[in-house]
């Protein structure tokens, strides 16, 4: 007798579209050999901004701005540059929760949304601030009041009081951080594997982004944060984030793979691991031991973990031909996976290949527009018609 099939995930957006976003290498992130430091792919200003130019060109949704302590740029300072520069591509910005005062930071993500006229989400970090260490729970808790505390300015008219753990606040007004999202501000996106990171999610934000692992594991993450979101009366949307290698030919793609780590030392690889801050995260170790249990570096077909030995966070690439790569993204769609931040190396090279040879066949959204974020017309608010006070 064989086993009733599992009900599906319950997601936020039943309907099988996608949004299909790219990775700009703010953070000394991009090679064509892995581990092999090349001039001419720093993270500077131009080079960075021209891989947001391009995917916003080649039809990406989004694009991923991570922020670290590391030389490079500014994730936030970095979309307001980009914002006139793109013409349909929303930004994901990644910030570091905690690094400005609420308040402000509400003010500055309603600057930035008006610049992009919408085209803006965030990537909430809760991970350790340059120069500080502190346990989970310390950083979870100060992450909840500040996402608490941006969403009561958005949805507040008037005064807005706030009394929590960490921070007291107490604004006459909230006309300063009136974001052009009026209708719930930017989408929230969030990534964590730790109990304390699955229900601040759970309970405040919208997509939840995990790290390449195997089919089974994700799906039973999926799960588990669905029930957790439910809990709390909510559902949520489930995003992954991979690198991407894909070639004409099943072999050439492999052979890529292999190029990338011809050249790498590593214990240069430990080293380049180690500078970044989420370098001990839960996320970080569970790829690892996947890592350590394979026995060519594909923990399951077309998903290769070779990038984890030169890498902290997303640490494997879907690997294969067009209808391969496109095939296992179908699984993970199956799941319920709706939001892709994919990357791969250089990133400008792999950005083109795969809008050469899958985007196009991907039935695609802006999440933020899917749910209703990103307004039709010109919003009423204190920077646009709103009256003058």
């Amino acid at each position: 007798m064989t086993e009733p099939a599992a009900p599906p995930i319950a997601i936020r957006s039943p309907e099988r579209k996608v949004e299909m976003a790219w990775f700009s290498a703010l953070c000394g992130d991009d090679y064509e050999y892995l581990g092999i430091p090349d001039g001419s792919l720093r993270s500077s200003y131009e080079h960075c901004g021209e891989i947001v130019r391009r995917a916003d060109r080649l039809g990406y949704q989004n694009i991923l701005l991570p922020s670290g302590w590391i030389v490079g740029q500014d994730a936030l300072a970095f979309a307001s540059a980009m914002a006139p520069q793109t013409h349909t591509i929303n930004q994901l910005v990644a910030l570091r929760m905690g690094e400005v005062w609420p308040p402000m930071l509400g003010r500055a993500l309603a600057t930035l949304d008006h610049i992009a006229k919408g085209r803006l989400c965030i990537n909430i970090i809760s991970s350790d601030m340059p120069g500080k260490k502190e346990n989970n729970e310390i950083r979870y808790a100060r992450s909840s009041e500040i996402i608490q505390i941006l969403q009561g300015m958005w949805a507040t008219d008037g005064p807005y009081q706030f009394k929590g753990q960490f921070y007291e606040i107490d604004l006459p007004n909230t006309d300063a951080a009136k974001p052009y999202q009026q209708n719930g501000g930017p989408l929230m996106y969030f990534g964590g594997i730790s109990p304390a990171a699955q229900e601040l999610c759970a309970k405040h934000c919208d997509v939840f982004l995990m790290w390449p692992e195997t089919e089974d594991r994700i799906e039973a993450t999926m799960r588990g944060m669905a029930e957790k979101a439910a809990a709390h009366g909510r559902m949520i949307d489930f995003g992954f984030r991979s690198h991407v290698i894909v070639r004409e030919t099943e072999a050439e793609a492999r052979a890529a793979a292999d190029r990338l780590i011809s050249k790498l030392d590593l214990k240069k690889g430990q080293e380049i691991k180690e500078r970044s801050m989420d370098s001990q995260s839960l996320g970080v170790k569970r790829q690892d031991e996947l890592r350590a249990q394979s026995k060519d570096l594909y923990l399951e077909p077309h998903l290769w973990c070779g990038i984890g030995l030169a890498r902290s966070g997303c640490a494997s690439a879907i690997v294969g031909d067009p209808d391969q790569v496109y095939e296992k993204l179908q699984r993970y769609i199956d799941l319920g996976i709706r939001a892709f931040i994919l990357s791969g190396y250089p990133h400008l090279d792999e950005c083109d290949l795969f809008a050469r040879h899958v985007l196009p066949r991907l039935d695609t959204v802006k999440l933020n527009e899917a749910q209703g974020r990103l307004p039709k017309e010109t919003p009423e608010t204190p920077l646009t018609f709103a009256e003058r006070k």
